[in-house]
């Protein structure tokens, strides 16, 4: 049962087997030079983040994002390209992170219902790439979008290296 995800519980305590780990997409859809940005708690320091989620299992990750984008914002989306492939490994599980460029098929904001979500969120809104930073984003993070996505496609190692 090599790679084969188990839980043991005991005396409350989950132990999770080496091959466990979680895979989430994010989107970055700009227009008119405006980052969309869906408020949902992401840590002490920053409300605003970038729409997406957890791969359902047996989804493709395409499909994953899609969805993810219309259940958050209303928007219909379809991937334009693969941004940054990331690595998060400061959580249980740890995460393996996908970024995608959207490009907006059509749709108009719609806030979700959040009645199943544990962090809902409460606003969805597109920001001025230089007013990222007044949203919790890093000034990385804010370069690498003005520069057009430099290496763009690859794998980056922490998700900290594209300043998230």
């Amino acid at each position: 049962m090599r790679g084969t995800c188990v839980k043991f519980t005991f005396s409350g305590v989950i132990f999770l087997d080496k091959y466990n780990f979680q895979i989430r997409v994010t989107g970055i859809l700009i227009e008119n030079k405006k980052v969309l940005l869906v408020k949902q708690k992401v840590n002490p320091n920053r409300q605003w983040s970038l729409p997406g989620g957890r791969v359902d299992a047996g989804e493709l990750l395409e499909e994953a994002i899609k969805r993810e984008l219309i259940e958050e914002t209303g928007l219909v989306t379809e991937v334009e390209k693969l941004l940054y492939i990331c690595d998060k490994i400061d959580c249980t599980p740890p995460v393996l992170h996908i970024t995608f460029l959207m490009k907006k098929i059509r749709g108009d904001i719609i806030l979700p219902t959040n009645e199943f979500e544990e962090n809902p969120i409460s606003d969805v809104e597109y920001v001025d790439f230089h007013n990222l930073i007044d949203f919790g984003f890093s000034e990385k993070f804010i370069d690498i979008i003005d520069n057009n996505f430099p290496n763009a496609g690859n794998y980056m190692g922490l998700k900290e290296n594209i300043g998230l």
